[in-house]
């Protein structure tokens, strides 16, 4: 029976939730995988100005690396994003671990910054469809709290795991508590400001961009040769026009080969963003009537 529960609380290990979607595709291609009809046309814009004029301006101080435009915008909206209380979103992810490309994941989430935050529910696949996960900053002992569905959620019911162990983080590149766009705007920067020391990197812009339906200004960075300080061939960066937040990101390793196509390392895509929910302490409690976690 113990033997039993191992094998279920390891197959269960993908409820925890990092925030890329990975696939091999052609760069020709927007988005990889299917999105759904945009459900927040409401949204309102905050007083940041739009990437392109940012980008414009910063270039005029003369020659310097092609990343200090993209790193001085994330140094400006980084605060401005720590700002925002919390906000809901659909999350697609999928990622390479390994050099196995995991199945694509849909799931609902909830995200706060103070305490840190999350909450989330699986809709796709339908192998894990309903199962549920969260993380609180100095709440249930710092562990994740997770449930299963079916057989594992009747002989498993609720457990507590450290975010960050074996199992968690089997088939995860990264854990719940990275999760979410400040994180992503933390990565960027951490990433950027070590490739400024280096040169053979090239930096493009695309207006009129479409995700989910939203318009966007796509931020392309390339390093052309594969080297050991570089993390990516290609990266995208997917900034939302209205929002002025990135609302997609996609890396890209090199080509295996001369002539073959790129592999996507990692990718993932917020939907129907609703910045500043109004959450409460309810929202982040496993005990929450309306969610599915069954006794401990």
């Amino acid at each position: 029976m113990k033997v039993k529960i191992i094998n279920l609380l390891n197959s269960i290990s993908i409820i925890v939730v990092s925030f890329v979607i990975c696939a091999n595709y052609s760069l020709a291609q927007t988005v990889p995988v299917q999105l759904l009809p945009n459900k927040n046309p409401s949204a309102k814009p905050n007083d940041t100005q739009e990437v392109k004029v940012a980008i414009n301006q910063v270039n005029n101080r003369g020659k310097e690396h092609p990343l200090m435009p993209v790193i001085r915008w994330a140094e400006a909206e980084r605060p401005k994003v720590a700002q925002i209380a919390d906000y809901s979103a659909l999350m697609t992810k999928q990622e390479c671990v390994n050099g196995v490309v995991q199945e694509a994941q849909m799931m609902e989430v909830k995200v706060r910054h103070k305490p840190f935050s999350v909450y989330v529910k699986f809709l796709y696949p339908k192998g894990i469809a309903g199962q549920e996960a969260i993380y609180v900053d100095g709440k249930y002992n710092n562990k994740l709290v997770a449930h299963g569905v079916g057989v594992q959620r009747a002989l498993v019911g609720t457990i507590k795991l450290d975010p960050t162990g074996v199992i968690p983080m089997r088939g995860n590149k990264y854990p719940i508590t990275e999760m979410g766009i400040l994180n992503l705007i933390d990565k960027l920067l951490e990433v950027g400001k070590k490739d400024v020391n280096f040169g053979e990197c090239s930096v493009n812009y695309k207006e009129g961009v479409k995700i989910d339906g939203r318009e966007c200004t796509m931020i392309q960075v390339t390093h052309p040769v594969p080297r050991a300080n570089f993390i990516f061939n290609i990266a995208r960066i997917f900034i939302d026009k209205e929002l002025n937040v990135p609302i997609r990101y996609e890396s890209y390793d090199w080509p295996k080969k001369e002539g073959a196509p790129v592999t996507l390392i990692e990718a993932y895509t917020y939907q129907n963003l609703k910045l500043n929910a109004g959450f409460s302490e309810l929202d982040f409690d496993y005990k929450n009537p309306v969610y599915g976690y069954p006794g401990e």
